[in-house]
């Protein structure tokens, strides 16, 4: 412990830093108010010197979560975020240093050794096959998690797998939901179909896999009112820059019912500011659209872009607002933000039902819905290939299924 740094200095000493590594305003305001309160405690206390025991009694203080060590792998984000400032006050105290540890990235996948060839030939498939780089990356990931199994089974070729591994891997999904597990066998009995077909396997496994039966469209999806899609939009700190960007993304989802992974795509150059118009090819269906900047768009993305966007290289619209300020990932949902913001608006979130971004498009559908526009009007529009996509979203129209009602007595007479 370097007991000649004070804790004041130390802590303007972190503010400096990370100011300097260019952290948005948003985090060093949350940085500064967790400074000042753990600063409280240590003079209500009466502490002139901090240490990791220190910290752990403030944290149980203030959460009531009684750690071990400040090591220890917390999921809880509330805990975490108060964890996260002590930790870099500690590092600086115990070294003289700023240590920042940026956010964690996936590691790179290491196929073993004995599935390198039909691993390899098995992505390009997909790639030849078409598929999204998101539906690529899905695929890719569960059999990943299929070939480090067999790996420590251990199960060292194809030739080698039989339908006892298979058994002993479906179980590590017996919490799932039955859709997911769907998604496991699909991609399971795509993979062990191709090893088979390129003489990797003797047997074709995938034909002794079970099946699940999930209807499709069997669900109702959430169907968002327009006083609580209001509601949201107000909860949003659009004096903020994270703020404004999120604004503006739950605006386009709302108003023109674009996916997420079209709005992660986005390009400044996809806006045309002099037609007023947004030309994209979209992600999911590789068809070309266009679609207009709609005034409160139009003003929130350039509220955005004067005052809230960083300062970047990156040619996306919507960028992250943390450094490095890059691209968002393509599996980035913004789900956490989307529900940071509903419990902000004291909205109650069903349970049992996912509400994430894609669910606001319904919003969208609905209004159309209630305006009576015609089905084929919504399907272009939500960017579906297929009108029987669309018709899904007949059942949130509650006023229309009512006229459909029938009367069980003029039925049977």
């Amino acid at each position: 412990m370097n007991e000649n740094k004070s804790i004041d200095e130390a802590i303007e000493y972190i503010l400096a830093s990370l100011k300097k590594q260019g952290q948005a305003p948003g985090t060093l305001k949350n940085y500064i108010n967790s400074f000042n309160v753990f600063k409280k405690y240590l003079a209500e206390q009466k502490i002139s010197k901090v240490d990791e025991k220190v910290c752990l009694a403030y944290i149980y203080l203030k959460t009531g979560m009684k750690l071990e060590s400040f090591n220890q792998k917390i999921l809880d984000p509330n805990i975490s975020r108060r964890m996260k400032p002590l930790h870099l006050l500690l590092a600086y105290l115990d070294t003289g240093k700023f240590i920042y540890r940026p956010r964690r990235i996936k590691e790179p996948f290491i196929c073993p050794e004995g599935f390198c060839y039909e691993y390899e030939m098995f992505v390009e498939e997909c790639r030849s096959r078409g598929y999204a780089r998101a539906t690529i990356n899905s695929n890719t990931d569960k059999v990943q998690y299929f070939l480090k199994y067999l790996d420590t089974v251990p199960v060292s070729s194809s030739d080698e797998i039989t339908l006892k591994h298979i058994d002993g891997f479906l179980p590590l999904y017996d919490s799932a939901a039955a859709g997911y597990v769907g998604i496991i066998l699909y991609v399971l009995r795509n993979y062990l179909s191709f090893i088979y077909q390129n003489g990797f396997t003797y047997t074709d496994l995938s034909l002794l896999l079970p099946k699940v039966r999930v209807m499709r469209n069997s669900s109702i999806r959430y169907a968002w009112k327009k006083a609580d899609v209001l509601k949201l939009l107000k909860a949003i700190d659009r004096e903020d820059p994270k703020g404004k960007r999120d604004y503006a993304i739950i605006l386009m989802v709302v108003r023109l019912g674009l996916r997420v992974s079209d709005i992660r795509a986005m390009k400044l150059s996809s806006l045309n500011w002099n037609r007023k118009t947004i030309r994209l090819n979209m992600v999911k269906t590789k068809q070309p659209i266009e679609l207009p900047i709609l005034d409160d768009i139009g003003w929130a993305v350039i509220d955005y872009l004067k005052n809230g966007r960083p300062k970047t290289t990156c040619d996306r619209l919507f960028v992250r607002h943390r450094p490095p300020y890059s691209a968002f990932g393509e599996t980035a949902s913004f789900h956490e933000s989307l529900r940071r913001y509903m419990v902000k608006a004291d909205l109650a979130i069903p349970l049992g039902v996912h509400c994430g971004m894609h669910s606001l498009r319904s919003a969208l559908a609905k209004n159309m819905l209630e305006g009576k526009a015609p089905l084929p009007v919504i399907s272009e529009v939500l960017g579906h290939k297929n009108i029987n996509t669309t018709s899904i979203y007949l059942k949130i129209d509650t006023e229309g299924l009512r006229r459909c009602a029938l009367d069980p007595e003029e039925v049977f007479k």
